[in-house]
């Protein structure tokens, strides 16, 4: 049965326990290794005292240890917020404070960035995924992957418990951290996994940050199909060659983005050159997609459905 996001892991890792659940690079994890390690970040969470409901910042660019930590804070019953690694260390403060959050998951790539926010008065208190020592409680990711889960259950949560939130841009005045149940994320991975027919045998590109809405589609939706989801790496997104070569190498049959990044991939990518008939299903949002570049791409791509999808982060994804 599945009735929490929690859930989607565990069911997940005894289906589909040697599938390939997400890939960076040449770094992949199966469904069983990350259930194993989502609880070894659990167990140890809990141990830093985290509770039922306390909120988690999540500092990390897309990579494989993003998804160990959605699934982990919310195994140890607690909110994962989603932090963007290149805001403005004020935004950030603002939201570690906002949401009272005073453990933080990263790792030590983005320590140099993480600095400047230590100089400032904070409700942080901890971070895991640092192996140095920053003047807070620490704790490595391999001291987090050498920990006995043998007697661990996950934290039991309600489909009501809060399970993610979400920070609006702030554009016109402070942000607004818009809060998620389990439900209401569950609610979403269902009917998209209905929606769109994914399968075990899908790939899809996961492409936006996590701390954008359209994310949820490969946190939740990709695994709740026991689909592998191919996490694109930062300096692909910068340069559309590498980018379409990696969509072909992977062939990838799910992409969802907002529509700038086609158009740079239409553009810029020599996508003429590429064999991408193996992608069936485009979706787009956030933003308008200029008719003459849709046009072409479907002219391009003739084999796949494209699907402008709507919704403001406080519900979801909810037209299409």
């Amino acid at each position: 049965m599945t009735s929490v996001l929690t859930d989607i892991v565990q069911n997940s890792a005894a289906r589909y326990a040697e599938n390939t659940a997400y890939k960076d690079g040449a770094s992949s994890i199966t469904y069983t290794e990350l259930d194993q390690k989502s609880s070894q970040l659990a167990k140890r969470l809990i141990e830093f005292k985290v509770k039922p409901g306390n909120r988690v910042g999540i500092y990390l660019p897309r990579c494989i240890e993003s998804v160990i930590a959605v699934y982990g804070i919310m195994k140890a019953g607690a909110v994962f917020v989603p932090l963007d690694p290149i805001a403005p260390m004020v935004r950030t403060a603002f939201l570690l404070n906002d949401c009272g959050i005073h453990l933080l998951v990263t790792v030590n790539s983005q320590l140099r960035k993480l600095k400047p926010l230590l100089e400032l008065k904070t409700s942080l208190q901890t971070m895991v995924g640092v192996d140095h020592e920053v003047g807070q409680s620490t704790l490595s990711w391999s001291a987090v992957y050498q920990t006995d889960t043998a007697d661990f259950q996950p934290v039991s949560r309600k489909p009501e418990d809060l399970a993610y939130v979400m920070y609006t841009s702030g554009s016109t005045g402070d942000p607004k951290g818009i809060m998620h149940t389990h439900k209401s994320g569950l609610h979403y991975a269902k009917l998209s996994l209905q929606l769109y027919e994914l399968s075990p045998f899908d790939r899809v590109a996961s492409h936006a940050p996590l701390h954008f809405d359209i994310s949820t589609f490969s946190y939740f939706t990709a695994p709740l199909a026991g689909a592998t989801t191919i996490i694109i790496p930062e300096a692909y997104t910068k340069v559309p060659v590498s980018l379409s070569d990696l969509l072909e190498k992977e062939k990838i049959t799910f992409w969802y983005s907002v529509p700038l990044a086609l158009i740079q991939l239409l553009s810029n990518g020599l996508l003429e050159e590429r064999d991408l008939s193996s992608i069936r299903w485009v979706l787009f949002g956030g933003e308008v997609f200029p008719p003459k570049y849709l046009t072409a791409l479907m002219r391009l791509w003739p084999q796949a459905r494209f699907c402008n999808v709507y919704g403001p982060a406080e519900i979801n994804q909810c037209t299409y």
